[in-house]
Parts: C-alpha cells; sequence; structure tokens
C-alpha cells in the first residue's frame, strides 16, 4: 500500500521556491509522487500561503505556473469547519500548525511531514522531517 503523506507548507515552500539546504530532499519526495510510489496530500491554506510567499520573490505568473504543475502531484485536503473548531480547541502552540495537523488526520493521511516538528508536539500522527521520511522509506524497500 502506497503511503498518504501530508506535506506541511513549509516543505512546499522549499521545493516550489527551491529553497537550499532543503530542496533536494523535497524534491526527492515529490518525486516519489510523480512516479505513482507515494501519495502527497496538501491543505488547501498551503495553496494561498505557498502563492503569497513565492509570488513576493518570482512574481505572480511564476508563482501560479509553479503551483499548477505541483497541483499534478497532489490531492488537496479540505479546511472545514470541524478542523477549524477542532484545531481551535487543541493544544497546539500554533493554530496554523494545529489546521495542518487536522487536515491530516481527515485526510487520513499516515503521517505529516514538515521541518518544524517541534511545532507538532500534540501530534496523533507520526511527524517527520523530509530527510526522515525518505530514510524510513528507503528502509522499506
Amino acid at each position: 500500500m502506497k503511503d498518504r503523506v501530508f506535506l506541511d507548507t513549509n516543505v512546499v515552500l522549499d521545493l516550489l521556491g527551491e529553497r537550499e539546504p532543503f530542496y533536494e530532499s523535497a524534491a526527492k519526495i515529490a518525486t516519489l509522487a510523480d512516479k505513482g510510489e507515494i501519495q502527497i496530500v496538501v491543505s488547501a491554506l498551503s495553496y494561498s500561503t505557498v502563492f503569497y510567499v513565492l509570488s513576493k520573490f518570482e512574481g505572480k505568473t511564476v508563482a501560479k505556473d509553479k503551483i499548477i504543475k505541483f497541483k499534478t502531484l497532489t490531492t488537496t485536503a479540505d479546511l472545514t469547519d470541524k478542523i477549524i473548531e477542532t484545531s481551535l480547541a487543541a493544544s497546539f502552540v500554533d493554530f496554523e500548525d494545529a489546521l495542518q495537523h487536522y487536515c491530516a488526520v481527515a485526510s487520513e493521511c499516515s503521517l505529516l511531514i514538515t521541518r518544524n516538528g517541534k511545532d507538532f508536539k500534540a501530534a496523533h500522527i507520526p511527524i517527520l522531517t523530509p530527510d526522515e521520511y525518505l530514510k524510513s522509506y528507503r528502509n522499506k524497500l
């Protein structure tokens, strides 16, 4: 069975913004999805954040083109009233992290990939960095 992984916004920004030294790991995860070996889920919230950040550095047209291409590799997790309410009641320090986490849970992801694992101490699913995920993926083969 394929891994169904949730990418936090920072990992999507690493990939689409080609941010070093994080780009390579994010790109390897995207390649696994492109080959059909894993499924990537991203919150609807992440798209607006990524567009905003990328458009400041690369312009709106480039940002939109990158998101359009990336979207072909992903499934979008809906941001529902229930997720918002659950996130508001949760013990996460950061509301946005709670939203990401509960989007991942509602989307039945097996894990969440982020570079900010310390922000997900209240998580109900495993939290891995991109490098940790790639290592665990290789160990399964």
